[in-house]
């Protein structure tokens, strides 16, 4: 069986694909040139190990008819058609859980970045701008008894709030498609409807799946309904939020700041007037950057592949349709 991995992952999944002689094609760049380059790779091999955001649609699929699996070096599977995977008896495999901890301590840090104007402070010292002690300058606000409202409390949604209440005792509101009883039961979690998470919260923090249905869900509409103390957190997916409009709502005092680890479109131009922004603090995609969390995401998908290559049910299914 032979693999195309489209980007280098942590040596602990390399050696259990390896260990199964499993035949490895790694890209030797940092990314693909071009889509056909791409394809053509997929063409020559029987499974895919997916890093990065690569759309893996409707035509890739027809080009690629030789493939038995595809596994993600992600847990969201957005960038699949996955009727397209279907359709083919194709299983595709995401890494899930494992990046919870260290995706909801990011989200953790810039909420406390935001609040306190961190980045903007730290360039002040860069650019020779730290005088002397002013009572009236670099306010920043406190985190304590505040509301944390959650869009899409699942396992990172609540990693974050039980961080979020132990630390600063904050309220928890949250809003998904269904009840999360876990967190009603251990974190007092409430359930409410769209409308009034974007009313109450005083931090509200993304941590759903992205579909097409969500897409800059968060405008300028939903910004003006914010609280204008309100911070908002979104380590998920950039497609979330209107750039623009949140823009807008940064410089025009609709709420009080923003911090992004995803951004709209993505990588974000150096030139992108938000990072001029003092409420506003921007990270280049690391929510998983941790060494735990990178290793455990590459030994989910080697298993994946082995279980593809081992004609069993692959751990970490997204489509588990396929094998019925």
């Amino acid at each position: 069986m032979k693999v195309f991995i489209t980007k280098n992952i942590p040596e602990a999944g390399i050696l259990l694909l390896q260990e199964k002689g499993i035949k490895l094609t790694i890209n030797p760049t940092e990314n693909v040139s071009s889509r056909n380059e791409f394809i053509n790779f997929c063409k020559q091999n029987d499974a895919l190990l997916n890093v990065g955001t690569n759309n893996l649609d409707e035509d890739f699929f027809q080009q690629c008819p030789n493939l038995k699996g595809i596994a993600l070096f992600s847990v969201g599977f957005d960038s699949v058609n996955i009727p397209s995977a279907n359709s083919r008896k194709i299983p595709v495999g995401n890494t899930p859980d494992v990046l919870n901890r260290a995706t909801s301590d990011l989200a953790f840090l810039l909420m406390q970045s935001v609040a306190r104007k961190s980045f903007f402070n730290h360039k002040k010292i860069i650019s020779g701008e730290w005088n002397s002690f002013n009572a009236l300058e670099n306010l920043g606000q406190e985190l304590y008894g505040k509301t944390l409202g959650i869009f899409g409390l699942g396992r990172i949604g609540f990693e974050m709030a039980k961080k979020c209440k132990a630390a600063f005792g904050m309220n928890i509101i949250y809003h998904n498609r269904s009840h999360n009883n876990n967190a009603e039961k251990e974190l007092d979690a409430q359930y409410v409807d769209f409308e009034s998470l974007l009313k109450q919260s005083d931090v509200l923090s993304i941590h759903a799946n992205y579909s097409k249905e969500s897409n800059e869900l968060f405008n300028k509409d939903a910004f003006a309904k914010m609280k204008r103390n309100a911070i908002f957190i979104n380590t998920a997916r950039g497609k979330f939020h209107n750039e623009d409009d949140l823009f807008y709502a940064l410089t025009n005092d609709v709420i009080w700041g923003a911090g992004l680890d995803v951004t709209n479109p993505e990588p974000m131009k150096q030139n992108n007037p938000l990072l001029s922004l003092p409420n506003c603090c921007i990270l280049p995609h690391i929510g998983s950057a941790t060494y735990e969390a990178r290793n455990a995401m590459a030994i989910c998908a080697a298993q994946n592949i082995i279980a593809l290559f081992e004609h069993k049910k692959m751990p970490f299914c997204v489509n588990e349709e396929v094998y019925s």
